[in-house]
């Protein structure tokens, strides 16, 4: 329901989909399914849902060693913790990029994507050419997007799936010990949460 709003077009024309969720809504609205006060926190929840959530993750982890551990193996308690409400019955597994080690995440089938965490999927990853160019030559891939690991570093691609939603944990970049945990969050992107690229510098 959150993007019934963002369908507007210019001449202040509405899409056919949110004219036909407008009209959903309206039903449940009428039939008393929904309160309005419903619909408006549940546009609120879906807006919350952002890269930022993955980027405080990746923060706390650069600075809690304790909390790194628990976000590796055990993602979904690791948002809890942070006040996240990873709802999505499918796992939610964080896998760490290493000196030797750089994880690439893709959907091969769709889009499947942490949602409950990171919000909508980007475009380019709903693609058909990401969704088949990853698995087959994730280097250049990532060439495209402005990096690519040394020669000598493993590239692991992770195949996300209906019970199984994939989030990177990237390096931290160097140079980055004075800063504080906001200031580190700043820095990772939503690219590098997916593995296409690294954090800003």
């Amino acid at each position: 329901m959150s993007d019934h709003h963002l369908h507007e077009e210019t001449g202040g024309t509405t899409s056919p989909y949110a004219a036909r969720i407008r009209a959903i809504e309206a039903l449940l609205l009428e039939k008393g399914v929904l309160t309005e006060p419903e619909v408006q926190d549940n546009i609120s929840y879906m807006e919350a849902r952002s890269p930022a959530n993955g980027a405080r993750l990746v923060a706390r982890a650069w600075v809690d060693p304790d909390f790194k551990e628990l976000l590796l193996s055990d993602g979904k308690a690791a948002a809890s913790e942070l006040g996240m409400d990873p709802e999505h019955p499918a796992e939610f597994i964080v896998v760490e990029n290493t000196p030797e080690l750089h994880n690439l995440i893709v959907c091969t089938l769709c889009s499947c994507y942490p949602r409950a965490i990171l919000g909508r999927p980007p475009d380019w990853y709903k693609s058909f050419a990401y969704r088949s160019r990853a698995v087959r030559e994730p280097r250049a891939v990532m060439r495209e997007f402005g990096f690519e690991p040394p020669e000598g570093v493993e590239v692991i691609v992770h195949d996300s799936t209906a019970d199984a939603r994939y989030m990177v944990l990237p390096m931290r970049p160097p140079g980055t010990e004075n800063l504080s945990e906001d200031e580190l969050a700043e820095l990772v992107t939503r690219d590098s949460l997916v593995g296409v690229n690294v954090p800003r510098l």
